[in-house]
């Protein structure tokens, strides 16, 4: 059996990491803040990526890829962008290393290698890629460019957590180039509500949608929208953003078109993204104390077969079963593994398929073959179904969306539970403080009292919801009229 996981009521951020290292997903690396990921915790992420490229490649976005360095000159040209990123860029600013003379063996810099201009490792890439669409846009002919890279970048994070904040991190980053402001916009939309799609569908990670405040806009951008996500203890979690950069690195990188009447404009931009921060959300968004959940479309292995024999007279039939079943259940698409491991006990097979979160699970031994009775297990309840022989395949393929929908139904009613709507500043202290989840209150559009706010009880603006009407409503804090209702919580 593995190690026991810390009970989430008892320690949650410990519960999180004992997830992580027993389901086999990542673990941390000789750099500080950076992490390896596993295979199993590949696969799942690989999952998410073929998901979300479908996603942008049916919306007629293309796959591209571009330096990982950035000469310094370009990054700072957007001043705003380079200045939000500043405190966490990496710098590259020299090429070479050589022999230590007075110490054999050892390497050291060779000064004779300096750049004459330092690189940056790309924390985001808009200024490497809107230097290169300087060269690739003349002519409203060439617009709209829809680019998406899957990339890694570096954030030189201080505090760091495996997936949720590492120091070079995996995502995927999309650039469009607009001939107007209009269409710029609804590509921002078009992306967020992907996102959105994405992690309820998907993810069984309902999600809101909203805008950014001014303070907690990407460095850059003229209105960024989001989708925030709830979390088990009560804290949101940012999940994706998409933003409208207006002409600001158009301007800065002098990138400009001939319209249909010759005229020369300065084009529009938006850029979205999401991370292996998403493999955080998965874990918080449904695991227990046994181990990871997770939803069935993500899944690397979605049933897994135990064959469990306890004599050799037994074994042919047990085997012939369990081979059987294996390729009627992967006939139908779905992701299926046989656990025929040597010198490992039952006890111990069950255990990891719960730990790692396969949503089903079939033991097939004697008694089984016998009776012509077996039972499914399924993860995210642990019910058990039992059934012939005859009906195994079909009630497998069934229930994988009845799981997920199962899923994301808990979910939602957990996101509704969890929302409250206060109109004192009292009652929204009360609720911050005990972590309730997400804080519905008005708010009267000023920094000054936002960042109040934030002091006082560390909660944040998480999204301003486009839907929310904040007609005769005041701000918990200044008692002026709202401007917005919005969202707060605290977050990660």
């Amino acid at each position: 059996m593995g190690k026991k996981i810390t009970p989430r009521n008892v320690d949650y951020s410990k519960w999180y990491n004992d997830i992580v290292s027993e389901a086999g997903l990542a673990e941390s690396s000789d750099v500080r803040g950076c992490m390896v990921i596993k295979p199993y915790g590949f696969a799942i992420w690989e999952l998410m990526k073929s998901q979300l490229d479908n996603m942008f490649k049916e919306t007629g976005h293309e796959n591209a890829y571009f330096p990982l360095f950035v000469p310094k000159s370009l990054f700072e040209a957007e001043e705003k962008n380079a200045e939000g990123f500043a405190k966490e860029c990496a710098v590259v600013t020299h090429y070479r290393l050589k022999n230590d003379s007075d110490k054999k063996g050892k390497l050291i810099v060779d000064p004779d290698s300096k750049l004459e201009e330092e690189l940056i490792v790309r924390p985001t890439s808009e200024a490497i890629i809107w230097k290169t669409y300087k060269r690739w846009i003349q002519s409203y002919r060439d617009l709209p460019i829809l680019i998406n890279q899957w990339a890694n970048v570096v954030r030189w994070e201080m505090r760091t957590r495996l997936f949720l904040r590492t120091a070079e991190f995996l995502w995927q980053e999309g650039h469009t180039a607009h001939a107007t402001k209009e269409e710029a916009l609804k590509e921002t939309k078009l992306i967020n509500n992907i996102y959105s799609e994405f992690a309820e569908k998907y993810m069984a990670m309902p999600v809101i949608q909203g805008s950014k405040s001014e303070s907690e806009r990407f460095a850059g951008a003229e209105e960024t929208l989001c989708i925030e996500a709830l979390m088990q203890d009560g804290k949101a979690l940012q999940a994706g953003t998409s933003h409208f950069l207006g002409q600001n690195f158009a301007k800065a990188f002098d990138v400009k078109f001939a319209d249909k009447s010759g005229k020369l404009e300065y084009v529009w931009a938006t850029s979205w993204g999401v991370s292996t921060r998403l493999m955080g959300a998965l874990i918080m968004s449904h695991s227990d104390d046994s181990g990871l959940i997770l939803p069935p479309l993500l899944a690397p292995t979605q049933i897994i077969i135990i064959p469990l024999i306890k004599s050799e007279e037994s074994s042919k039939k047990i085997l012939k079963k369990t081979d059987d079943l294996f390729n009627s259940i992967k006939k139908t698409g779905v992701r299926v593994k046989i656990d025929n491991r040597e010198n490992i006990s039952l006890g111990f097979k069950l255990n990891d398929s719960e730990v790692k979160g396969i949503p089903m699970r079939i033991v097939i031994g004697e008694k089984e073959v016998e009776k012509d009775e077996f039972e499914i297990f399924f993860r995210y309840n642990f019910e058990k179904v039992s059934s012939k022989y005859s009906e195994l395949t079909s009630i497998v393929e069934s229930s994988i969306m009845k799981i997920q929908e199962d899923m994301i139904l808990k979910s939602k009613k957990r996101l509704k539970k969890h929302t409250h709507e206060v109109s004192s500043y009292d009652e929204f202290k009360e609720l911050i403080s005990s972590q309730s989840g997400f804080v519905i209150a008005g708010w009267d559009g000023t920094s000054e009292t936002e960042e109040a706010i934030k002091s006082e009880t560390k909660a944040t603006i998480r999204c301003i919801p486009e839907d929310f009407d904040n007609k005769g409503v005041k701000c918990i804090y200044s008692g002026e009229p709202a401007r917005h209702k919005v969202i707060f919580s605290k977050s990660y």
